[in-house]
């Protein structure tokens, strides 16, 4: 369900409610209740698979712990992997894969947040495989951890060593809890309707028509995008934090700050953690990370970049969005030892630069619209863009960059809280204003990342 559909608002406190007044032994049942709800009311046609990568990982990581020989828990974690994997591809990359052959293939309607779901079911099984943890014998304590439903269609994407135990332990949120989670919320829901769905009105006729484009109009749309698609998936990521937290639930940090970041590797620290950090685990790392000479050491990083890229979506622009990425931290490895230090000034402007560049991929439709846009960055710079922008339009994006660098750094949670009402109520009304904008015309973006 959609954070800023009118639904999850009336529908998400009376979850709260019911939650906060049954026996905490049983509160997983509304947990899991609402949680299938939410998603099968958004595609009901889908929540089969969601029930079977379930049902499956939940046996295979049971069986792979009881297992006595090496060759029975391979076998378990094999059929996890590829009944996770095979759903995955059949459904996000199939027609992909057949394209590049010249096979046309009907396409098939895409599950939101299968990359999300997948990912943490093949955590748990493999942890479980590992013997870096227990397997979980409650099928129901699993299922809300797969499908706990404010970070099951875009994240975070959890590891089960944090949330199980929090799902099991269901302890009543505290003072500082419920403060941290309403500005949670509330910081969220500011990123997403005062900037992102702002921002995306005057992005999207620039690369909806890429011939069109001059120099600097392409320039503002794609920084205009950078800002959008932080705003729109940090947004989406401090709701979900924000909901779990009303219930005493810590969802790990998704974002920190990443336009900030002095290099492309400082930024991949900071954009999608929980994303960066599940490939670093499970696949950086086994594929030797950088224990090995300077080659391998350099091919595993391309590797996992080009799979970040294609988890983004079954397209060339994801790939060469990812290779981009991929091909800045070969570079980064192999010449910082020998070049000094940028100022730290210097180093974000050019990282920021880069991460622009490769936001054209990223957000274009192809790859051909991509190199059209790029091919007309030298043209027009005889006069400034405006992207029909008037003057209203202007001091809501400043606005709206004031309140994003406002919202980075304010504490959580508000402890002064006669100094934070002002702050608090102007917040509240720019996003009241803004969602109410989106009404009145009929419009309103659903999460980017929902599509992954």
């Amino acid at each position: 369900m959609n954070f800023i559909s009118a639904q999850f608002v009336v529908l998400f406190p009376l979850v709260l409610l019911c939650w906060r007044r049954i026996a905490p032994a049983r509160r997983w049942v509304v947990l899991l209740a609402a949680s299938w709800l939410f998603y099968a009311a958004g595609q009901p046609q889908t929540f089969p698979l969601l029930l079977l990568a379930t049902g499956v990982c939940y046996l295979a990581a049971r069986r792979v712990a009881d297992a006595q020989s090496k060759a029975a828990k391979r076998g378990w974690l094999a059929l996890a992997l590829g009944t996770c994997l095979g759903i995955l591809f059949l459904f996000k990359y199939l027609s992909f894969a057949a394209s590049i052959f010249g096979i046309s293939v009907p396409s098939l309607l895409l599950p939101v947040g299968i990359s999300f779901y997948t990912f943490q079911n093949l955590s748990y099984v493999i942890d479980v495989y590992r013997g870096t943890m227990e397997p979980e014998r409650h099928f129901g304590y699993y299922a809300l951890f797969v499908s706990f439903f404010p970070q099951l269609v875009a994240g975070p994407i959890e590891r089960p060593q944090n949330l199980l135990p929090q799902l099991r332990r269901a302890a009543d949120p505290s003072r500082e809890d419920v403060q941290a989670g309403m500005q949670l919320l509330l910081r969220g829901y500011c990123k997403k309707l005062v900037l992102a769905d702002f921002a995306a009105r005057f992005v999207e006729p620039v690369y909806a028509s890429p011939e069109a484009a001059a120099g600097p109009a392409v320039v503002l749309a794609t920084v205009l995008f950078a800002l959008q698609i932080y705003g729109d998936f940090s947004g989406y990521s401090d709701i979900a934090c924000g909901a779990a937290r009303l219930m005493g639930i810590r969802l790990m940090k998704n974002f920190d700050a990443p336009y900030t970041a002095c290099s492309v590797r400082e930024f991949w620290r900071r954009w999608h953690i929980s994303l960066t950090s599940w490939l670093t685990d499970y696949l950086y790392i086994p594929l030797g990370g950088s224990r090995c000479g300077t080659f391998r050491h350099c091919l595993n990083i391309l590797i996992v970049f080009l799979a970040s890229g294609l988890w983004h979506g079954a397209n060339w622009t994801f790939v060469i969005w990812g290779g981009l990425h991929g091909a800045a931290m070969v570079g980064e490895t192999l010449l910082a030892p020998r070049l000094p230090v940028p100022p730290r000034w210097l180093g974000r402007c050019l990282t920021f630069a880069f991460v622009c560049f490769a936001w054209i991929f990223f957000r274009a439709g192809s790859v051909a619209d991509a190199f059209t846009l790029i091919s007309a960055l030298p043209s027009g710079w005889n006069s400034l863009p405006r992207l029909g922008m008037k003057a209203a339009d202007l001091a809501q994006l400043v606005l709206g960059v004031l309140l994003l660098v406002r919202l980075q750094y304010w504490p959580a949670p508000v402890r002064q809280e006669r100094r934070a009402a002002g702050t608090v109520f102007c917040l509240t009304a720019c996003a009241a204003l803004a969602w109410l904008s989106l009404l009145a015309e009929g419009a309103g973006n659903a999460f980017i990342y929902f599509q992954f």
